[in-house]
């Protein structure tokens, strides 16, 4: 017998293979980003978020603010982007990498190789922090030699600044939220100074006046108008999350470190204190 055509069962001339059917295809669109070194992004299964460290036609390799670090391949739609699906592509090469900046604004030289790290170090209070320093700062801090480390809460800075013994040779900067007067960082600041006697001359714990680092990011750049009022008792977290509709804290935090991408993300206070720790421990 022939060739059967067009019968019933056949399914032909219809968008479907049975008859009455149409087929119900996926309607969400799938982007394409560019995978820049510092890009924020997190794997389909949602196991791992990372910015990127490099990439290539065949692989990409992400770090955690933890500084742990995956390779994945460059398969279609295998990442999230700020929650939506992608598809990662190579970095196109600059025709004047001398002239590019940074995410912080300074001039990015092919000349300037990242240093070993230096003794120095830079403490932020979480993996958060962590990851935004690392995204507007990551180039400088690399250039200069120096380590960001998340202290996972103010309420262990006493006890490690000890550990770690600042000196000439070895001085510490601290990031901290919330640096107002009267509040639990401003006290617990206040008490290393005291607790440390002479080695304190070569700490500088500076912050800002945001209850929490997501709250140092410009609203406008995470897409609303102003960051909601939590109330007291809540986790600023949370409450945030549950006031906007994002979902659980990391459905927060993949929105959050997704908008920033330079410091003109960030509110003024956390850029003058980063500057100013920076300078601190490299100079």
């Amino acid at each position: 017998m022939g060739a059967r055509s067009g019968g019933p069962s056949s399914g032909a001339g219809r968008s479907g293979g049975l008859p009455g059917l149409t087929s119900h295809r996926p309607t969400q669109e799938i982007l394409t980003v560019e995978a820049e070194p510092g890009l924020v992004v997190e794997d389909a299964t949602g196991s791992f978020c990372g910015a990127v460290i490099r990439a290539d036609v065949r692989e990409v390799v992400l770090e955690d603010a933890a500084g742990r670090r995956r390779l994945f391949p460059m398969k279609p739609a295998s990442f999230l982007f700020e929650g939506r699906l992608a598809t990662l592509t190579p970095p196109r090469p600059r025709e004047s990498p001398e002239q590019q900046r940074s995410a912080s604004g300074s001039v990015r030289g092919d000349d300037r190789r990242a240093k070993v790290a230096s003794p120095h170090r830079i403490w932020v209070e979480g993996v958060h922090d962590a990851a935004i320093v690392e995204r507007v700062w990551g180039h400088d801090l690399r250039v200069e030699g120096v380590v960001v480390e998340p202290l996972h809460g103010a309420d262990v800075l006493v006890e490690a600044a000890h550990e770690f013994g600042p000196g000439p040779d070895r001085k510490l900067g601290v990031l901290v939220d919330h640096l107002v007067t009267g509040s639990k960082e401003t006290r617990i600041a206040e008490g290393l100074r005291r607790d440390l006697g002479p080695a304190s001359e070569h700490v500088l714990v500076l912050g800002h006046p945001y209850v929490d680092i997501w709250e140092a990011v410009k609203p406008a750049a995470v897409g609303i108008r102003e960051w909601p009022t939590v109330p007291r008792g809540i986790e600023w977290k949370k409450g945030v999350c549950a006031a906007l509709g994002w979902g659980d804290e990391r459905d927060g935090a993949r929105r959050v470190l997704g908008a920033v991408s330079t410091w003109n993300d960030l509110q003024t206070p956390l850029i003058t204190a980063m500057e100013q720790l920076i300078d601190f421990v490299t100079t």
